[in-house]
């Protein structure tokens, strides 16, 4: 067995991500650990790829099928630490005792020789957490040895924990009226950010950064805006203490019963497989957590804090009833949240986004992981800006933002 260090740009996936990789002096530097147990008379490799922080950590596990081809596939490892599993996705994962076992989704049981899967889960630890060395697929041995991962900042958030549901959606949601009216004079907030004065956000807007400060920057920009002559540039880093936002003053707890928000929005960097947020909406029935907008698997997507819930469903078919989000070009993108009812609908331009659609009733790969929660949403102010959980820079602008009790158009 050879252990192998290197840094992880973008966890595995299969085709429909992305994946690439730094020099292995660059990981000594990072806290990600990628260990690849292979052997050649093992029917299995598995990458195990750690992000660990005191208390807790996630994995990203790549399995390859070095035997027969399979239908399914079942890997066991046993934790020599004390580590506990308390989520996971793509895969279901159980433990007992030290022993964990892992079975794959109805989607992507099937591995032909020289096959992958990709999984992902979370769990906690206290005293020790040492990498697993005993991976088995479906009964055989991958062989292997461990090292345990550096010491990083926690994250507060958690990987998805959709678990990809088994059949798709009986029919694209029913699409709606687009907002009618461009114009937001009477909206709770309505700016072009024409009345800033210094490149420091001011007045009706603040730089902020929850939690922890990084490199991450916000400024108001006099270079590039989509009407008038200013808007907000974020320079976005990755890493969760690298967020940057400008909250908006405005109180929005009264707002409603449907609270409308339409903004221009310009990203440089395509959204990345890794989860980040561009939108972030403290949200009084999560205690202040946030309801969020950002992306997963390079497309568009919807986050609440307090479960990690994600609209659509991170499956293959739920992230392909999304969109991406255009780059190099300003984009209008707009949210109707119902405060009154666990409903929500998303528009790129005037086109309604069919994985973006929370309607109250349950549809499989879009809104039935969401809807679990029934309290309805309740935002009270608005943050624009950059937040990354694992990989992705991105440098983008927001322009004419608004947010009111009526539709607003682009």
């Amino acid at each position: 067995m050879r252990t192998l260090l290197r840094r992880l740009l973008r966890r595995p996936r299969r085709p429909w991500t992305a994946a690439a990789f730094l020099t292995a002096a660059a990981l000594l530097a990072s806290g990600f650990t990628v260990l690849s147990a292979s052997g050649a008379e093992s029917g299995c490799r598995v990458d195990y790829t750690v992000n660990q922080w005191t208390g807790g950590y996630t994995a990203q596990l790549k399995v390859t099928n070095l035997g027969p081809a399979v239908t399914s596939w079942r890997l066991t490892w046993t934790y020599a630490g004390d580590q506990q599993v308390t989520s996971a996705w793509n895969a279901t994962v159980t433990q007992t005792g030290s022993s964990v076992v892992a079975v794959n989704t109805n989607w992507n049981g099937a591995l032909a020789t020289g096959g992958t899967a990709d999984f992902g889960l979370q769990g906690t630890w206290r005293s020790s957490a040492p990498a697993p060395v005993d991976f088995a697929l479906n009964g055989v041995s991958c062989g292997g040895t461990g090292t345990p991962p550096p010491t990083t900042a926690p994250p507060t958030t958690a990987p998805p924990t959709s678990q990809p549901p088994t059949t798709p959606p009986p029919s694209t949601p029913p699409p709606t009226t687009p907002p009618p009216s461009a114009d937001c004079g009477s909206a709770v907030i309505c700016s072009g950010f024409e009345d800033q004065t210094g490149s420091t956000p001011s007045g009706a807007w603040r730089s902020t950064a929850p939690d922890c400060q990084g490199t991450g920057t916000a400024t108001v920009d006099t270079a590039v805006a989509h009407g008038g002559g200013k808007s907000l540039r974020v320079d976005g880093r990755a890493g969760y203490c690298n967020h940057a936002f400008v909250a908006a003053t405005a109180d929005l707890s009264s707002v409603g019963p449907v609270m409308y928000v339409r903004m221009w929005v310009r990203h440089t960097t395509a959204l990345p497989a890794a989860h980040v947020t561009f939108v972030s909406m403290p949200d009084s029935s999560q205690g202040g957590r946030s309801l969020r907008v950002g992306g997963q698997n390079g497309a568009l997507q919807w986050n609440r804090e307090t479960d990690d819930a994600t609209l659509p469903a991170q499956s293959p078919t739920g992230v392909a009833l999304s969109r991406p989000l255009p780059t190099g070009s300003w984009q209008c993108l707009r949210f109707a949240i119902d405060t009154s009812a666990p409903k929500l609908d998303t528009w790129l331009g005037d086109e309604q986004v069919p994985g973006l659609h929370a309607d109250g009733v349950p549809t499989q790969d879009i809104d039935q992981q969401w809807l679990a929660r029934t309290t309805p949403p309740r935002p009270t102010a608005l943050r624009l800006g950059w937040e990354s959980y694992g990989t992705g820079d991105d440098t983008l602008w927001f322009d004419d933002v608004a947010v009111g009790s009526s539709p607003i158009g682009c």
